[in-house]
This record gives C-alpha cells, sequence and structure tokens, in this order.
C-alpha cells in the first residue's frame, strides 16, 4: 500500500529575499533532522537581483551603483544557474523537500520543475517548453517566462522557481537573463488572451500543479507571516 505524502505550504506574500533565504536555511537543517515534512514556501519578492553560485556578474549590464536609482538588490547567492530578476507579479515557489525520500535524482527534479511550469502556462492556453540544451527554464518560443535555479544539499532542496505572471520586464534590460544574450524574457499576461485572475489564485496555481507532478496528496496551507520573521531570528 502506498504511503500518503504530504506537502505543507507556506503562503508568505512579499517577502525580503534576505529573510527568505534565511528562512530557506532554516528550513533546510529542520528537514534534514526530520523535524518537518516536505515543505514549499509560496511567495513574492520586491525587485531583486540574484548571482547563482557561479558568481557570473559580469552579465549585470549597468553599474551595481545605480541599482538603488532604480529601485532594486543584487544578491550572490550557493544555487545553481546563472543571473536573474526577481519582482513583484512574480510567483516563486522554493521547495524544501527530499530527494532521497522521493526517490529521483538532481535532472528528474529540474525536469518535474520545468513541467510545473508547462502545466501552469497551458492552463491559460500558452504553449510552453524546455529550453534548448544550455537554456534553463521553461521558454514560449524564444521568449523566457520561467527560470531555474536549484540548490541540493545532503539530497534536500532549497531555491526553486520563477514564473512571469505580470512582472515589470523592463529590470530584465539590466542583465543577460540566465547568461543567454540574444533572447526575450516574457510573461503570462503577455502571451495569453485569456482574462487572469488575482495573483493569489495563479500562485495557489502553480502550487496545485507542482503538487501534483510531484505526487503529492494532500496539502497543508498556511499563511502565518510570523512564519517569516520567526524562522530568521
Amino acid at each position: 500500500m502506498r504511503v500518503l505524502r504530504s506537502l505543507e505550504v507556506l503562503k508568505l506574500g512579499v517577502v525580503n529575499y534576505l529573510d527568505a533565504l534565511k528562512l530557506q536555511e532554516k528550513l533546510v537543517l529542520d528537514r534534514k533532522c526530520h523535524r518537518i515534512c516536505d515543505t514549499l514556501l509560496s511567495l513574492q519578492h520586491p525587485p531583486t537581483y540574484t548571482v547563482g553560485k557561479r558568481q557570473t556578474v559580469h552579465n549585470l549590464l549597468i553599474p551595481q551603483s545605480e541599482l538603488e536609482q532604480i529601485g532594486a538588490e543584487l544578491h550572490y547567492t550557493q544555487r545553481g544557474g546563472d543571473i536573474t530578476f526577481h519582482g513583484p507579479h512574480q510567483a516563486i515557489l522554493y521547495p524544501i523537500i527530499s530527494l532521497r525520500d522521493m526517490g529521483i535524482g538532481a535532472r528528474n527534479y529540474v525536469e518535474k520543475m520545468e513541467r510545473t511550469m508547462i502545466e501552469m502556462a497551458a492552463q491559460y492556453g500558452v504553449k510552453a517548453c524546455p529550453g534548448q540544451t544550455g537554456e534553463t527554464g521553461v521558454w514560449v518560443g524564444e521568449r523566457k517566462i520561467g527560470a531555474i535555479g536549484v540548490r541540493i544539499s545532503n539530497g534536500i532542496t532549497s531555491h526553486g522557481l520563477a514564473f512571469n505572471i505580470d512582472p515589470d520586464l523592463t529590470y530584465f534590460r539590466h542583465i543577460v537573463p540566465c547568461g543567454i544574450a540574444d533572447k526575450e524574457v516574457t510573461s503570462l499576461r503577455r502571451e495569453t488572451y485569456s482574462v487572469l485572475p488575482a495573483e493569489e489564485i495563479i500562485q495557489e496555481q502553480l502550487v496545485s500543479c507542482f503538487a501534483r507532478i510531484f505526487g503529492y496528496d494532500k496539502l497543508i496551507w498556511k499563511e502565518d507571516a510570523s512564519i517569516v520573521t520567526d524562522g530568521t531570528e
């Protein structure tokens, strides 16, 4: 008989990047020690550029001194992938899950993350697909709609995916998104003829896609904003 699998979902709203990073670090440790079950953070960030562990900051196309003028921050991380942008109206999922318990490897994990965003786009009539070799994330033709950057430590994941609902795409002009030049960035708003519901609903739909693809039977939703504060002390 198959054991039913539960996923705890923390709906956190708009969270400062460093606060979310500290919360992830705490949850990863808790998951390694089996103090918590698989957990998914669903949130958005203020305007933020992040650089992966390869530190490809050369793909930031404006001086760091000008970031404050455009209302953005820059942070270095230990995730995989190149430079990317996070901001309002972009749905972000950070899974803190055990790949060992799930019995899948890193490649399969990333493929399932891609499928999560592809299924999300399909709900609004948008045909998305994985990138070509060397092109991370999810694409609509030559336009990127979703980014992936993950970290796996002792089989526990952190960081995750960012799906563009309707962010200010001008922020992407200041970087070479994910290190891939001469390609556009797009959003669900730009690609669909459908009338979009509230962003909270879209984020919940994205969570549901994730849960279905990763085989979770039960979602446990939590919306307590104090989780962020408690997790960063």
